[in-house]
């Protein structure tokens, strides 16, 4: 082992064949560590039993995001509790959701809410995705054809955010988030789902569509680990940054200690 190691990730390290795949949507669903090392290293607690399907919660306990791979359809789920600023939520996201998209929630769940209004359809319009109305529902379509985002509402009023890719060949995936998921991590997704910047995926897993557009790059195991790394580590500098900050804002609130000639006063 110590001798395949050397070979593969000392200074003669091979580089690998990989490829950069547009458009995303259709770049199949990655890997998925780019979600949980992020989250973990944000203070996200690691509720995964041995062998089973992923599952971390938030240090607050007010969200739990599980990915399983081992039942059908499977896929993503992400469930927040009802609290002081939001009613309980959930989303599902297919197994084939790239999991750069997918980041573009999960990662905005590590942060601060922005004081701006959300708006989900600004990402979509910035990248001249088409937009119309159909009814009830608001749709959103790529350029392409190939990947949308719909706001629909049913004649007996329930209504629920619906996107995903598809190709010409049926093959791709579908999302939904129920109207209570909060709008700033829907346009955190749609803002993942908009953009034009391709994913990398490695050789053997492009699925296999006409729709797809790649370019062969080689890349090294050490640039890849480094890549990896710092997301990682800007994760655990938020995570720092947000814990300094609540820990300062509550030595600030607390209530000093009143003392009378020395010595302190009680009730």
């Amino acid at each position: 082992m110590k001798k395949r190691q050397w070979q593969n990730w000392g200074p003669g390290e091979q580089a690998e064949q990989h490829y950069l795949v547009q458009p995303r949507a259709l770049a199949g669903g990655g890997d998925v560590r780019h979600i949980s090392e992020f989250l973990r290293a944000s203070g996200w607690r690691d509720k995964s039993k041995k062998g089973g399907p992923l599952l971390v919660e938030s240090p607050d306990r007010t969200v739990r995001i599980a990915y399983d791979p081992y039942v059908l359809p499977g896929g993503w789920t992400i469930h927040g509790r009802a609290g002081s600023r939001n009613s309980e939520w959930s989303a599902h996201l297919g197994r084939q959701t790239p999991v750069e998209i997918v980041a573009g929630l999960t990662d905005a769940l590590t942060r601060p809410r922005s004081a701006h209004a959300p708006n989900v359809w600004a990402p979509l319009e910035e990248q001249n995705w088409h937009t119309r109305f159909e009814g009830q529902d608001y749709t959103a379509t790529s350029p392409d054809g190939t990947t949308w985002m719909q706001y629909q509402q049913s004649p007996d009023g329930t209504a629920m955010w619906w996107t995903g890719a598809k190709d010409r060949q049926g093959h791709g995936w579908t999302a939904n988030f129920t109207p209570s998921t909060p709008m700033h991590l829907v346009q955190a997704f749609s803002a993942e789902l908009a953009s034009p910047d391709p994913v990398m995926r490695p050789r053997g897993r492009i699925p296999l569509s006409a729709q797809i557009r790649t370019r062969s790059v080689s890349v090294k195991p050490s640039q890849l680990s480094a890549w990896q790394q710092a997301r990682v580590t800007s994760a655990r500098a938020a995570a720092w940054a947000h814990n300094s900050a609540r820990s300062t804002r509550s030595r600030a609130t607390a209530r000093p200690d009143i003392s009378v000639g020395g010595a302190r006063a009680h009730r």
